[in-house]
């Protein structure tokens, strides 16, 4: 669509620049809120355009200079967002992190961007990014939010968040800045000076050789993105003003876009989760119109309101069911008249109860990173609770369609949003074109080539598209697993690490669309031989080898990467079964088929 939702400079795309402007529109509107010591505490556009300006002069004090890369590794906050925008504001390059990697995995980010500053906070985080920063000849300064490191990191500059607001106290309070010290010129100088195309952020993701890749979005691409979901909040009559519960982390690109610098530009206000535990609690307490969250996250909220409903059971779970069963009807058109007289009676025992719990003002639950369980989806509508389902991939900024507010068809993942054009390739791959693509990879030409071809973006699932423009994912063409949490994981580098130990011959993890990993395991000749049973490759005393081995594995493994459970193998993967080809390279669709339902069974509790 056009540029009505800009409020950058002169109308062209500038995050940083929409930000501020919003600020000086709407000063007093809340934008963040989080729980400070169990009290909800809010904070105004006009209080964090403050804070993000004195930040501005702190990255520059801090030698930042336009293009330089600063790292966020942080939880998601107030201060994350605040940080984001004055890294892009200074004309730098944000390059967020998650917090469950290894300070490996860090390092590894640091070195690949060039990054010359991080953003951390204070605790075991904090201890593995200075880890990191100290071993990265271009890092330079390491600010931590919350209360100094208690050893000094050698060979980097350590600041805190306090440090930066000119404060001697992590309890900031925006009275207690100083304005007069920032350059209003300076800093308007330096956003009026962004261009569209510029870089603002790279985000990493997984990519078939195991290392993530660098993908780099600009202002323009992100914008896009906005402006399309912008269109689709408008489509549900809900375009501004909107409250959204934060969960997903801000280093997911689906967050970073639809959770925060969506917001920022509908002149609405984030509510920041305290974490997925306290999910439920939190939508009671927020209140939120919208969350955007990955399948993961609705699973869990499914599992908690399904276990409530059979502890209590009696007439309140018969009611509940009834309600599930004729809202499922309702969506599939088959409602018969006895339906038709309850159903309304249904609503307010039941239904309405349900959305109470969920703050009683919740207009839609968006899911996207990951595909959706139809099951689940269907319940929440069955439910009276609108949940739409979108596809992305960070190339795109992340969004490339999403079910339409008027016409949801819960198994798929709607048609293109507006600005971007979808078509399936001979082989039935989805392609995606449109202004919402990223620059390239950084530094990495080859692997650009490779996933944009003429203008269109490569994304590696295979899918169909109905009459109606609908998209349904049918399967994955690359081998990266996407976890129901949205999480990009490479399986070789997994396995590589796990076959590195003596107990463990082959490996083949598995875990799409699953909220973790499980494994098929080769035991070692040697496990078997020292068995005592050298033919039962099922024996307790080599279950128990294969565990202690896959835990020691683990430990060198991020928080998504860690195989939770595993079942071993009945043979060797080899050629002559076929579960290997002739470059041996595990057939991973043919183990899956020979072990697919034991796999299964893991999921749900049972005994591999």
């Amino acid at each position: 669509m056009g540029n009505e939702h800009h409020y950058g400079i002169g109308g062209k795309a500038n995050l940083p620049g929409a930000f501020f402007e919003a600020a000086r529109q709407n000063p007093d509107q809340p934008l963040f809120t989080a729980k400070i010591d169990g009290v909800w505490t809010g904070m105004t556009r006009s209080d964090a355009a403050l804070y993000a300006g004195k930040l501005v002069s702190a990255l520059y004090q801090a030698g930042i200079r336009p293009g330089d890369r600063v790292m966020i590794a942080a939880e998601n906050s107030p201060e994350w967002a605040i940080a984001d925008l004055a890294i892009m504001a200074a004309g730098a390059i944000v390059v967020p992190a998650y917090t469950t990697n290894t300070a490996d995995d860090h390092r590894y980010i640091m070195d690949h961007s060039g990054a010359v500053m991080a953003i951390t906070t204070t605790g075991q985080l904090a201890d593995r990014v200075l880890e990191a920063a100290g071993q990265c000849e271009a890092m330079a300064t390491v600010m931590v939010i919350g209360d100094r490191p208690e050893v000094e990191p050698g060979g980097v500059t350590l600041m805190t968040w306090a440090d930066a607001m000119g404060s001697s106290s992590d309890d900031l309070d925006p009275a207690d800045l100083d304005p007069d010290d920032l350059d209003p010129a300076e800093l308007e100088a330096a956003i009026s000076a962004i261009n569209p195309d510029d870089t603002c952020c790279f985000i990493y993701t997984s990519g078939t050789g195991g290392r993530p890749k660098g993908v780099m979005l600009s202002h323009a691409s992100i914008q896009a993105n906005i402006d399309a979901a912008a269109d689709l909040l408008k489509e549900g009559r809900v375009n501004r003003g909107q409250r959204f519960l934060s969960l997903l982390p801000l280093s997911h690109a689906y967050e970073h876009t639809a959770g925060l610098h969506l917001p920022i530009q509908t002149a609405s206000e984030i509510w920041y989760c305290e974490g997925a535990d306290q999910i439920a609690s939190n939508l009671a307490e927020a209140s939120p119109t919208l969350m955007t969250a990955v399948p993961r996250l609705y699973e869990v909220l499914y599992d908690r309101i399904t276990r409530g409903v059979r502890q209590k059971g009696g007439i309140s779970e018969k009611l509940f069911n009834r309600a599930v069963a004729i809202g499922r009807r309702r969506i599939s058109g088959g409602l018969t008249l006895s339906d038709r007289l309850i159903d309304p009676v249904l609503d307010l025992l039941v239904r309405r109860k349900v959305r109470a719990r969920l703050g009683g003002n919740l207009e839609y639950f968006v899911s996207g990173g990951a595909a959706l369980n139809p099951d689940i989806g269907t319940f929440f509508l069955a439910l009276g609770v609108n949940i739409l389902q979108g596809y992305g991939q960070t190339e795109a900024s992340p969004l490339i369609s999403a079910n339409r507010p008027g016409l949801i068809k819960i198994e798929s993942v709607g048609p293109a949003v507006s600005g971007v054009e979808v078509r399936l390739s001979d082989a039935g791959e989805i392609l995606a074109r449109g202004p919402m693509l990223m620059k390239g990879y950084w530094q990495d030409d080859a692997a650009t080539a490779a996933t944009i071809r003429d203008g269109w973006l490569y994304t590696g699932d295979l899918g169909s598209i109905d009459a109606d423009g609908y998209i349904t994912i049918t399967g994955r063409a690359k081998e990266i697993i996407v976890n129901s949490g949205g999480d990009n994981i490479a399986p070789g580098r997994v396995e590589g690490i796990i076959a590195l130990e003596p107990e463990i011959d082959q490996v083949m993890v598995d875990g799409d669309r699953k909220p973790w990993l499980a494994a098929v395991v080769v035991p070692s000749q040697s496990v078997l031989d020292q068995s005592g049973t050298p033919h039962d490759r099922q024996s307790e005393a080599v279950r128990k080898a294969v565990s202690a081995a896959i835990d020691r594995a683990n430990a060198s493994l991020s928080t998504i990467e860690r195989v939770r459970r595993f079942i071993l193998a009945d043979e060797a993967f080899s050629t002559e079964n076929g579960q290997m080809t002739a470059t041996l390279k595990t057939r991973r669709h043919v183990v899956r088929e020979v072990y697919g339902d034991r796999l299964e069974q893991l999921y749900r509790g049972k005994s591999g």
